[in-house]
């Protein structure tokens, strides 16, 4: 029995098949068969499966005809499946590569599941950047599996039937089928969750989806939308059958007519027959609503009242009036809420304030990397300039004395975006911010790039489906006036990462000016602070966040490298900053720094770094210090993360794959030997170009004080640099 039987209708779509199969028989994971369902024996379908089945034993064509529609073809793949789990895929679908072994790991781990969710990801049919609606309707789950009714939102009727995996046995034994006619997605999902005992969720991308041009057929206009309410009501009905709960039942309606509802509102789906689709609805509506149910709020609200009452003629004013009101507020820039959109919208009129700046840092995570440098240095040369920090709220702590900021969000927040002349951000700011003619966007980066950045990730799908729209991407970059960078390397790759009109300032990164500023005295006070005892080789262990990971995972058992790399190490650990829950994991010879506010802090009390493929060697390789590059994944990493240039061919340092080799690097000296130096050397002559202490006057002067070019201090060149002293130094 294999472990999956994987369904393939070709109705309609022979075109993509191959394109289909051949993403099938290309997974790693091969224990499956493959069940292409063809409309006949002579049609092009068959002769393009024909090929397929007599090169690989797994295929197994069957036929179904045309007029038993998707359903039915989907069906008669079931009634032929011999596998433990049951995949759906369309002919305008692909599986993503490695999509089958994360299937088979993760039942694994969750044990004999009823089905198993997954995400998936459209891609328009331009191969635009794709999203990832899935993402969005699967609520927060157990991490194993559990039984739907802990998640009464999650219903599957939102789901298409390719974005999960079904236990073969569990559908057979609860005789369940796709129920005949259109939207029969919508059908077999809830009559799947109604029915399973067991769920589990993937939060990974298996499917990807082809979005034709012309639309889905389901949204041609037709008299099949009547359908829909056959589905809704054969769930429906199923749900009062079982005596479902309140708290099930709710959810389950709510989702079934939001998109009864948006078939209703929409003027051409219908054609002649709208008002008779929302008689028939609103009768189904007074029949299935459960008792107790609260309306929603708002417009939707008002929808659901008039849909029972059965006020067609009111239903369609209303739906006027929202078109309306739509493209009013359209003109509006976006802050969430109303009154605060026309408060910005009128603060969008007054003049710029052309002593105002405000900065942000990670997304509002607080005082910090470049825009905190570049702060400090204007409060220095620039001192008529009021300057604010944009916070999240949870991250208000942190902010140091006597610095101004304004909570994300918050009314003074869009009043300061609003007027201020200039705007510093090491990511970008939200959508909703509006560029005004005559305001200053500088974008300070926050890293050199080895992995794929920008529009560069559209090829790599698991990063691609948690980017987002690359032309929301493209429309922030549109806002920026300069962008920073760090090296030729950084200047190259982020043209093509972020191609817009904004000019390139090659100044260097401010936050890296301490790491030529900075004293004994400094390395040594921050060594205390940090907890380093006397004597002692501080080794900082840096990894990079992994794309295809959930959370985080050191990579390294730290305490046996402490024990087998000498008796005098002891490690620094500073995961990610995605990972940064605002408390310390110290043990041992392991000293938690993730939260320490300053990477740079951290970088001046290390002797050495280890760091796999994080943008924290291109800062530390500044100081002139060892560094080591751990890589063990560098494979995966490199195949769907995507990188700018082969790490292992130009390394900072060492390159050790396992933990053994990664010990024997320090237990034997080579980390500071002479060929680490002279891999250090050509390392830092590619990537420390601009960074020489001077990188935030340069950036006030030019951007801030309006200082022309020539004027701007030129870089010191790399020979004439002195980094701040090596901690072993400040020891002796």
């Amino acid at each position: 029995m294999p472990r999956f039987s994987i369904i393939v209708p070709s109705h309609g779509v022979a075109g993509r098949l191959s394109q289909a199969l051949d993403s099938v028989l290309a997974q790693s994971f091969g224990d499956f068969e493959l069940i292409p369902v063809c409309d006949g024996p002579d049609t092009p379908s068959a002769d393009v499966v024909a090929g397929y089945a007599e090169r690989d034993s797994r295929v197994a064509p069957v036929h179904s005809p045309p007029t038993a529609g998707l359903s039915g073809a989907r069906n008669t793949g079931m009634r032929a499946a011999t596998g433990t789990y049951l995949l759906f895929l369309d002919c305008d679908d692909t599986f993503v590569p490695g999509a089958l072994t994360a299937l088979d790991a993760r039942l694994t781990e969750t044990g004999d599941v009823d089905v198993l969710y997954v995400e998936h990801e459209r891609v328009p049919w331009w191969e635009g950047e794709p999203t990832n609606p899935a993402a969005l309707l699967l609520p927060r789950t157990p991490a194993g599996a559990f039984s739907p009714a802990e998640v009464p939102q999650l219903t599957g009727v939102q789901l298409p039937a390719w974005s999960a995996a079904y236990r073969r046995a569990f559908l057979a034994e609860q005789y369940i089928a796709f129920p005949d006619g259109h939207f029969t997605d919508v059908g077999f999902g809830g009559l799947v969750t109604l029915t399973a005992e067991k769920a589990a969720v993937l939060r990974q991308v298996v499917v990807r989806h082809l979005v034709r041009r012309q639309g889905n057929r389901l949204g041609l206009p037709g008299e099949h939308h009547l359908e829909l309410l056959a589905q809704t009501d054969l769930v429906l009905t199923r749900a009062a059958e079982q005596g479902l709960s309140d708290d099930r039942s709710g959810p389950l309606f709510e989702q079934l007519f939001a998109a009864v509802l948006k078939t209703a509102a929409h003027p051409r789906r219908l054609s002649g027959r709208r008002r008779a689709f929302f008689r028939l609805a609103s009768r189904l509506y007074r029949r299935h609503r459960p008792d107790g149910h609260r309306t929603p709020s708002g417009s939707l609200g008002l929808q659901h009242r008039l849909l029972a009452t059965g006020a067609y003629t009111a239903f369609r004013a209303l739906r006027g009036a929202n078109q309306l009101a739509a493209r009013a507020a359209e003109r509006l820039p976006r802050p969430r809420m109303v009154r605060t959109r026309l408060r910005y919208a009128r603060n969008l009129r007054r003049p710029l304030d052309p002593n105002l700046v405000v900065y942000c840092a990670y997304w509002g995570r607080g005082y910090a990397c470049n825009p905190a440098a570049i702060h400090a240095k204007a409060r220095e040369l620039a001192p008529h300039l009021r300057s604010v920090f944009l916070v999240e709220p949870d991250q208000e702590h942190t902010m140091p004395d006597g610095i101004e900021y304004a909570v994300i969000g918050s009314t003074e927040y869009w009043d300061v975006l609003a007027r201020a002349k200039y705007l510093v951000n090491n990511a970008n700011f939200a959508d909703a911010v509006v560029k005004r003619p005559g305001s200053v966007h500088l974008s300070t980066q926050h890293g050199t790039p080895l992995k794929k950045m920008g529009v560069d990730q559209a090829t790599y799908p698991v990063v691609a489906s948690a980017t987002g729209s690359f032309a929301k991407l493209l429309a922030r970059i549109d806002r920026w006036d300069y962008n920073l960078t760090s090296n030729r390397h950084s200047t190259e790759m982020w043209e093509r990462a972020f191609p817009a009109a904004h000019e390139t300032l090659e100044y260097g990164y401010p936050r890296n000016d301490v790491y030529y500023t900075a004293t004994a005295d400094d390395v040594a006070r921050i060594r205390r602070e940090l907890g380093i005892p006397e004597g002692r080789t501080a080794v900082l262990y840096a990894p990079t966040h992994r794309d295809y990971h959930t959370g985080f995972e050191t990579g390294l058992d730290l305490e046996a490298f402490c024990q087998q790399a000498g008796e005098d190490v002891v490690v620094l650990l500073r995961a990610h900053y995605f990972y940064d829950q605002g408390s310390a994991r110290s043990t041992g010879r392991i000293i938690d720094v993730t939260a320490h506010r300053s990477s740079e802090d951290v970088c001046l009390a290390a002797d050495a770094l280890i760091t796999d493929y994080s943008s924290i060697m291109f800062d530390y390789a500044n100081l002139d210090r060892p560094v080591v590059v751990y890589a063990d994944d560098w494979d995966v990493y490199r195949e769907t993360r995507g990188v700018y240039f082969d790490l292992m061919e130009h390394p900072p340092g060492p390159v050790a794959r396992t933990p053994e080799e990664l010990a024997r690097v320090f237990s034997d000296g080579s980390w500071a030997g002479a060929e680490s130096a002279a891999a250090r050397a050509a390392f830092r002559e590619r990537f420390c170009q601009f960074d020489d202490g001077r990188a935030a006057e340069r950036v006030v002067r030019r951007v801030l004080l309006g200082e022309p070019p020539e004027s701007i201090p030129p870089v010191i060149p790399l020979a004439e640099r002195t980094p701040a002293p090596v901690p072993a130094l400040v020891r002796n």
